[in-house]
C-alpha cells in the first residue's frame, strides 16, 4: 500500500476528525474518570471490527487487529484525560463541565487515534503483523501509563514497537519534531518537611523558626543546578508549593515545601536527589530544625529509538515535503508514555499546532488553549503511515 494514500484519505476525513475532536473537547473528563470518553472510543472500535478490551487501568481501552500475514506488533498510544481548568475560550464547542477543560490537546489525540484506526481496519487483509491501539487514562497526573503497564498492556501480544504523538502548541503548524534519543525529561516530585519550635511572632528568640529555614533552603536548592550539575548536562529543580503557618503573629512549628525535579540522565538524577537530601539536613540543622525528605519517581525520560525515529522522519518528509522537520529536541516536560517506551522501542513525535494569526497560540495548560485543527491531519497521516511502514519493513 502506498503510504501517500494515508495522507489523501486523511484529508478526505478532515471534517469528521475535527467533529470528533470538538465533541471530546466539549465533554472533558479528568484522569481515571473518562467514562463517556472511553465508552465512545470502545463502541467505535467495536463497530469497526476491532477486538476491544475495556476497563484497563479503570477507564483505559485496548483495541487489537491482526493482519493476514505474520509480523511484528506496533502499539499506538493516545491519552484521553482533561485538566482541572476553567475554560476561557469563546468557541462554540467549549467545555460544558465547569472547572474541567481539554487544555493540552488530548481531545485532538483521541480524534487522531480514532482516525488512524478508521484508516487501518479496511486494510486488515493487506496488513503484515498487528496493531494494538491503547487509549490511556490519566496522563496529566502521570499515573495512567504505569497502571496500564502493571495491568498487562504490554502483554498478549507483547508489542515490538511503539508510537505516540503530541500536538505541540509551542511550534506552528507545519513544524514536526522527530528526534532520536532523550526527547522528554524524567520527573520526580519532592516533599520536604522542616520541623522547629513554634511560638509568639514577637519573641522569635524563643522559637526555632522553620519558615526562615525554608527560605534559606529554597535558595540553596537552586545552587544544585548552578553549582553541582555539569553545565553540559540538564536538570531542573522547582519549588512549587510552600505551606506554613495560619496566623500573622505565630511562628509555626513546621513548614512544608513541595516541588518537581526534571532530568534526562540517571547520573544527574542521582546527584540531584543526594544533594537535596544533604542540603535539607544541613540547612535544617543550621537553624536548629529537623528535616524529612520524601521523593517520588513519577516517570522516566522518554527516549526515542534511533531506527523507529528514522522511519518516522522519512515518512514525515515524504508525506509533508514542505514541513520543517526538527531532529534535535529535548523538552523538560514529562510524559508517562515513557513507561511503555522503556520496554518497547518506539518514537514519540511532536506535531506543531499553533497559529498566531488566528490567535491559536496559547500555551498548553492555559485556559485559553486551542490549536489549528489541520494539525490533526498531520498527526493522523504520519502515525498511520509510520505504523504501516514499520510493519512492512521490520
Amino acid at each position: 500500500m502506498d503510504i501517500y494514500s494515508f495522507k489523501l484519505k486523511t484529508l478526505d476525513m478532515r471534517d469528521e476528525i475535527i467533529s470528533w475532536r470538538r465533541d471530546f473537547h466539549k465533554h472533558p473528563e479528568l484522569g481515571f474518570q473518562e467514562n463517556r470518553t472511553s465508552g465512545i472510543v470502545a463502541q467505535r472500535m467495536v463497530d469497526w471490527g476491532f477486538d476491544v478490551q475495556r476497563g484497563v487501568a479503570g477507564t483505559g481501552i485496548v483495541a487489537r487487529m491482526e493482519g493476514k500475514r505474520p509480523g511484528p506488533t506496533v502499539l499506538l498510544r493516545f491519552d484521553m484525560d482533561a485538566l482541572p481548568i476553567q475554560e476561557q475560550t469563546s468557541v462554540s464547542y467549549a467545555s460544558i463541565h465547569p472547572g474541567v477543560m481539554h487544555a493540552c490537546g488530548h481531545d485532538g489525540h483521541l480524534a487522531v487515534g480514532l482516525a488512524v484506526a478508521c484508516l487501518m481496519y479496511p486494510n486488515k487483509d493487506l496488513l503484515k503483523g498487528g496493531l494494538k491501539f491503547v487509549f490511556q487514562p490519566a496522563e496529566e497526573v502521570l499515573g495512567g501509563a504505569k497502571r496500564m503497564v502493571d495491568e498487562g498492556v504490554l502483554e498478549n501480544p507483547k508489542p515490538d514497537f511503539s508510537l505516540a504523538a503530541h500536538l505541540w502548541n509551542e511550534k506552528p503548524l507545519g513544524w514536526i519534531g522527530i528526534s532520536s534519543g532523550p526527547i522528554m525529561a524524567g520527573a520526580d516530585t519532592f516533599e520536604i518537611v522542616l520541623r522547629g519550635k513554634g511560638g509568639h511572632g514577637a519573641l522569635p528568640s524563643q522559637t526555632r523558626d522553620p519558615i526562615v529555614a525554608s527560605a534559606h533552603l529554597i535558595t540553596a536548592l537552586q545552587s544544585i543546578i548552578a553549582r553541582n550539575v555539569d553545565p553540559r548536562e540538564s536538570g531542573v529543580i522547582s519549588v512549587t508549593q510552600v505551606q506554613a503557618g495560619d496566623a500573622y503573629n505565630i511562628i509555626p512549628e513546621k513548614a512544608l515545601l513541595r516541588g518537581t525535579i526534571r532530568t534526562f540522565e540517571l547520573n544527574v538524577r542521582q546527584l540531584i536527589l543526594e544533594r537535596i537530601k544533604t542540603i535539607a539536613v544541613e540547612i535544617a540543622a543550621a537553624f536548629e530544625c529537623e528535616s524529612e525528605v520524601k521523593i517520588l519517581r513519577v516517570a522516566p525520560p522518554v527516549v526515542n529509538d534511533e531506527k523507529i525515529t528514522g522511519i518516522a522522519r522519512n515518512v514525515a518528509q515524504e508525506l509533508f515535503p514542505q514541513a520543517i522537520i526538527a531532529s534535535e529536541i529535548m523538552s523538560m516536560v514529562s510524559e508517562d508514555m515513557a513507561y511503555m517506551m522503556d520496554v518497547t522501542p518506539g518514537c514519540y513525535l511532536l506535531i506543531g499546532s499553533n497559529d498566531p494569526e488566528r490567535r491559536l497560540d496559547a500555551p498548553h495548560h492555559s485556559p485559553f488553549f486551542n490549536f489549528n485543527e489541520d494539525a490533526l491531519t498531520y498527526s493522523t497521516a504520519i502515525l498511520a503511515a509510520t505504523a504501516w511502514t514499520i510493519l512492512e519493513t521490520l
